[in-house]
């Protein structure tokens, strides 16, 4: 694709046009899909071309990371990995042993298992905190030993609010690097890297790509240091890299995320003002309510919108949660998140034992379907009747 510098138009722009890049060849506005494995050498076995083999580079792969660094704001540019795992273990990966880990007691539940389970072995101490008290964060930092602090804001599935500038504050003061999961936000919502962060991850499989057919996961640097180097290294030797296809895909997503991100940030932000006042729900948790606890610091550091995830606490308990989810029609009982289709997910029950998670909880991730159509259906659910569109 074409590499004329490109004038300084605003992020919703070069989105939608994917940076404004045409195909030099056939002057397609739209990147070709790039899938061969290998590349033809000069005759002095050199690459002119800037590629070699597909494993640690692909130019569909390309063309979505400078989007995804567009938005962000990373000067270091992004790294797509083929999961959001697969970008979050990387960074983990990047350590030494004997280094030490601060990360929230409230994130993603799988993320959080694999800590556990494997920094142990590669002799990486982890302390889980509550990352909504700057306080417990600045006593479980060790200066000099704790290499990385890694947040997620809004946690998952009770979505705290965890101060970006101040955490990457602390923790550069004990000379820590502080990676955002910023998946519930968006780059829309929330750009960490701008607030003093280091590395910024989403699982692109959520709203970057919002339409339930691509798994992936990217990271966008802020400086192209020798950690960053680190984990091209370990994505390259790894094998870790997106496919072209689901590259392709994402890309096609982009191009929309910043309308898609705002309308349902818009629609989470009204069910959650409706479902305050709901008899059959006892909480809201929501970072755009006023009430809420996050509020203020959501306020100073998102902006456009709180997102598109938001739980309720149903008032009747654990089992009248697991009613209402087994009684909804046009939401879908699945896992996962930030898809154009409504998702409605009885949390605890997918995290099992030693979940943070209330029983009564229920994760809500809302896409782009008619408001009142969201509303209504949830409500019947939650009054224990079947919803409008039952047979």
């Amino acid at each position: 694709m074409s590499d004329t510098p490109l004038p300084p138009f605003r992020a919703r722009s070069l989105a939608a046009q994917a940076m404004g890049r045409i195909e030099p060849v056939t002057r397609a506005v739209v990147a070709p899909l790039h899938v061969s494995t290998t590349f033809l050498r000069d005759p002095d076995n050199g690459y002119s071309s800037g590629f070699s083999y597909a494993r640690p580079d692909n130019a569909t792969v390309r063309e979505a990371e400078s989007v995804i660094a567009m938005l962000e704001e990373a000067p270091a540019g992004a790294l797509l990995f083929g999961s959001g795992m697969a970008a979050a273990t990387a960074v983990f990966s990047a350590l030494e042993p004997g280094d030490h880990v601060v990360a929230p007691t409230v994130m993603y539940w799988a993320l959080k298992r694999w800590l556990r389970e494997e920094l142990p072995r590669r002799q990486i101490a982890v302390d889980f905190v509550a990352m909504d008290d700057l306080d417990a964060l600045r006593a479980a930092l060790r200066p000099g030993t704790t290499k990385l602090v890694w947040i997620e804001t809004p946690g998952n599935p009770l979505w705290t609010v965890t101060d970006i500038a101040a955490a990457a504050r602390l923790a550069h003061t004990a000379g820590a690097r502080l990676a955002v999961d910023s998946t519930a936000a968006s780059p829309i919502h929330t750009r960490p890297l701008t607030l003093g962060a280091d590395i910024v991850m989403h699982s692109a499989t959520k709203i970057l790509n919002g339409h339930s057919d691509v798994v992936a996961g990217v990271l966008a640097g802020a400086e192209a240091d020798d950690f960053w180097s680190r984990l091209v290294t370990l994505r390259a030797g790894g094998g870790a890299i997106l496919g072209p296809f689901e590259a392709y895909l994402l890309m096609r997503s982009l191009r929309t995320l910043p309308l898609r991100a705002a309308a349902q940030s818009a629609s989470a932000a009204e069910l959650a003002r409706r479902f305050q006042a709901h008899p059959a729900v006892s909480a809201v948790l929501y970072p755009g309510l006023p009430e809420d606890p996050g509020h203020a610091i959501a306020a100073r550091q998102m902006e456009g919108g709180f997102g598109f995830m938001l739980s309720i606490r149903v008032a009747a308990g654990e089992a009248a949660a697991i009613a209402t989810a087994a009684r909804v029609r046009l939401w879908k009982r699945a896992t996962s998140l930030g898809g154009v289709e409504s998702l409605i997910e009885h949390r605890a029950s997918v995290e099992g034992p030693g979940s943070p998670c209330p029983p009564d909880l229920l994760r809500l991730s809302v896409g782009l379907e008619d408001i009142d159509d969201l509303f209504d259906d949830l409500d019947t659910a939650l009054r224990g009747g079947d919803s409008p569109g039952a047979a």
